[in-house]
């Protein structure tokens, strides 16, 4: 195994391949493993030496065969924790830590904010320590933030956890033994869990309902097709880090109000406040008791002690009128073969940054904002908290003062305007409808008739297309497409005329019917690769 250490953008790089070590999770209960075979096979193509503990992925169903074919080298524990670079998915141990080498590069999710003596120890071992739960938050570094990556699988997750224990049908039936109304679920907080769980609690056919106190988001809440719950006097913008800044004793109380309405009539409530590891109190022990029996919360925030009153971290609590409250802290762990793949995707995407040369050699860059703001200890050094993320921007232009005009004056105007081009559509019209008449009266009976046919279709056709719902455009598309395959066949069938005109006209028409084809195919292909399963 080779020992090369970690070097800085300045320093000399070795020639040699790096090792990199992936160890089987020690936590009681995971089942997630910070590399797939998928992932090693793109470290590898990065140049470096894949080390797997034996047995590392058999919880997440990835067997010790299926990384040997993907490139690495199965390895006793000792020798994975020694390689220049280890990665996992939960901070080590006292054990593990003593067990890396100095000049190891760590790379895993540490919470240094919530753990300093783990980053003084990991500082005085010398080793280099990467939080991959300390990603700045900037668009750059998005496809390294497992964050997000855990948020969303907890997100989805906490649908399927409440779904097994509310005990009836999310989506409305109507059957000739009668009908059920539909489970109704409101999630609190819009970030990334949130999202995931209102996507998913709507697909599965539930009427959802979701606050958060950014105003913003209302829009990416619809869009999921839940409704947004609007309490304005309670929703604020965000603050400067990019976290909802805190509410004044007024919106608190406002807000209050609004949880108890809406969980007393929900069936299914997802709470998702989580603020820098800290979760703030949503739901009372009072709201609680005033739900029905059988209803259900599912608390994503249980880690940072839970945004209802009732959660037990970990535990799944049911009160005496029968709401079952579940405060597990594991939703991850029980998706463990997308959960990993997603995990170690994000692993892949920092070593990339991090190899620019993609020569198996891993070159920390302390310039760039993102490694910084990753990087907690380094060379003996803590590190965190990192220098805030500076952000460059543009002075705003001075906007030059408008004089206000009087509203009587600018309503008058705004008439003015609109009845002036309501006299020249009706002109345009006027002149549009004469010229038709006339053009009809000295044409032949034949023109005639294909005019009227013509018209009747363009009428026909702009009702049509108007009421297709926007999920059916790529079906119609498809129909345009067979159309313009008539007007081509036609226009080459013409093409061949003596006279120019007919000609002309053909050619210009086989131009655009094959623009019109190829175009519609290479957009339908690409529309169906989004749906195609990577191998």
């Amino acid at each position: 195994m080779t020992s090369t250490m970690t070097v800085t953008a300045d320093d000399e790089v070795t020639t040699q391949a790096m090792t990199i070590g992936v160890p089987k999770e020690t936590r009681p209960g995971e089942r997630l493993v910070a590399a797939t075979p998928k992932t090693v096979a793109q470290l590898v193509a990065l140049g470096y030496e894949v080390h797997v503990q034996e047995g590392a992925g058999a919880a997440a169903n990835f067997p010790d065969a299926e990384y040997v074919t993907a490139g690495a080298v199965m390895s006793p524990a000792e020798q994975v924790w020694s390689a220049d670079v280890v990665t996992a998915v939960n901070a080590p141990s006292d054990a593990e830590v003593a067990a890396l080498r100095a000049g190891t590069t760590l790379v895993s999710a540490l919470g240094p904010a919530g753990h300093p003596e783990l980053v003084a120890a990991l500082a005085e071992h010398g080793v280099t320590a990467l939080a991959l739960d300390a990603v700045p938050r900037i668009s750059r570094a998005q496809a390294l933030d497992v964050l997000s990556t855990m948020s969303n699988v907890a997100g989805y997750r906490a649908v399927i956890e409440s779904a097994e224990e509310y005990g009836g049908m999310f989506g409305g039936q109507v059957t000739a033994a009668g009908k059920t109304a539909p489970a109704t679920v409101f999630v609190i907080g819009a970030g990334v869990a949130g999202l995931a769980a209102i996507g998913a609690a709507a697909s599965m056919g539930a009427q959802v309902r979701a606050f958060d106190v950014r105003p913003e988001v209302g829009e990416q809440i619809e869009s999921m097709g839940a409704t947004f719950v609007q309490a304005k006097a309670a929703q604020q913008e965000v603050s400067a880090d990019g976290y909802a800044a805190a509410l004044t004793a007024e919106q608190e109380a406002l807000t209050q109000e609004m949880y108890a309405a809406e969980s007393a009539r929900a069936d299914i409530v997802i709470t998702t406040a989580l603020v820098r590891g800290s979760a703030p109190r949503t739901i009372t022990a009072a709201m609680v008791a005033a739900m029905r029996p059988g209803s259900v919360i599912v608390d994503l925030a249980a880690s940072g002690g839970g945004n209802c009153e009732v959660t037990v971290p970990g535990e799944r609590v049911v009160t005496d009128n029968g709401v079952v409250i579940l405060g597990y802290t594991d939703l991850t762990s029980r998706m463990p073969k997308h959960t990993s793949q997603l995990f170690g995707t994000n692993v892949v995407n920092l070593l990339k940054l991090l190899t620019p040369a993609k020569d198996g050699q891993l070159v920390l860059d302390l310039d760039d904002p993102v490694q910084r703001g990753m990087t907690v200890a380094r060379a003996g050094e803590v590190l965190w908290p990192p220098p805030p993320v500076q952000v460059s921007a543009a002075p705003a232009a001075a906007v030059p003062a408008v004089p206000v005009e009087d509203p009587a004056v600018v309503a008058a105007r705004a008439a003015a305007a609109a009845s002036a081009q309501q006299r020249r559509r009706l002109v345009s019209a006027a002149v549009a409808a004469a010229l038709v008449v006339l053009a009809v009266t000295m044409s032949p009976a034949s023109f005639v008739g294909a005019f009227t046919v013509f018209a009747l279709a363009v009428v026909v056709g702009y009702y049509v297309i108007s009421g297709v719902s926007h999920s059916l455009h790529t079906p119609l598309m498809a129909q345009t497409n067979a159309i313009s395959g008539i007007i081509l066949v036609d226009a080459l069938l013409q093409i061949g005329s003596t006279d120019p005109l007919v000609m002309g006209m053909s050619f210009v028409a086989a131009s655009i019917a094959s623009i019109n084809i190829f175009g519609g195919f290479l957009v339908s292909y690409r529309m169906l690769g989004m749906f195609k399963k990577e191998a």
